[in-house]
């Protein structure tokens, strides 16, 4: 997805009783299965792990998603700028 069509707005995450998170600022959904979602955002990409996770509800038009599990364990940012500036970065310059 390009600059242009990224929603506008803040990037948010809710997490309630481990169980639901809600995160506006969506982009684009790369993979999704029980037990990870991995997801853009407009602050980079988001893993998130946990069990019996499913997508309950995502709006393209406001970039807002809700996602539900048994239990959800962890959301961490992998930092896409940390690619260019570390080993990998100065081997494919």
């Amino acid at each position: 997805m390009n600059e242009q069509n990224k929603p506008a707005g803040p990037h948010n995450l809710i997490l309630e009783e481990r169980k639901r998170l809600s995160i506006s600022g969506v982009t684009e959904i790369d993979s999704f299965d029980e037990q990870t979602v991995v997801l853009f955002c407009t602050e980079g990409q988001i893993a998130i792990r946990g069990e019996g996770l499913h997508i309950n509800r995502i709006d393209v038009d406001s970039g807002e998603l809700t996602l539900e599990g048994n239990r959800i364990d962890s959301f961490a940012y992998a930092d896409n700028r940390a690619v260019h500036g570390g080993l990998l970065g100065r081997i494919f310059r």
